[in-house]
């Protein structure tokens, strides 16, 4: 799209489906450089892939020839089907339905990033029901808990 551009980065959060511990160490790393890969082959920026067991967190840049659903539609899509092809669980592995996404500052990547990058440490006192629903408060967006992605404490 000639003439258009944009500086927008997005920290977008998607679950498991059924809230798993289905993304194991073992081929984490993979994944997070697949979801990379899906970023750029979409037209976005990959700033941060990381996550736990049970969910994904990913910091990019917006590209100009997508809206937020379409491009998180092709990421979740792409990468379970990934996931799915590797065999890494033994049943069929998806994502639950929805995301989160939220704006930031560019002065604000670096902070995003070591945030996105150490979310081992962080969910050992912070589980991910806490973690999103702060992320929920802080943006004041507004939410019924019955939307939101199923947690199992």
């Amino acid at each position: 799209m000639p003439n258009t551009y944009s500086q927008i980065t997005i920290h977008s959060i998607f679950a498991v489906k059924g809230r798993e511990n289905f993304i194991f160490k073992e081929w984490r790393d993979d994944l997070h450089r697949y979801i990379s890969g899906i970023i750029a082959n979409k037209g976005g920026k990959s700033l941060a892939v990381g996550g736990w067991q049970d969910h994904v967190h990913i910091l990019f840049g917006m590209p100009v020839t997508s809206s937020i659903a379409e491009f998180m539609s092709a990421v979740k899509a792409n990468s379970s089907k990934w996931i799915n092809e590797q065999h890494f669980v033994k049943e069929k592995f998806r994502w639950q339905e929805g995301y989160g996404a939220f704006s930031y500052a560019k002065s604000q990547r670096d902070i995003v990033v070591r945030y996105i990058m150490n979310q081992e440490e962080h969910h050992k006192i912070k589980s991910f029901k806490e973690e999103y629903k702060k992320m929920l408060t802080d943006f004041e967006v507004d939410y019924e808990d019955r939307y939101l992605f199923d947690f199992y404490d």
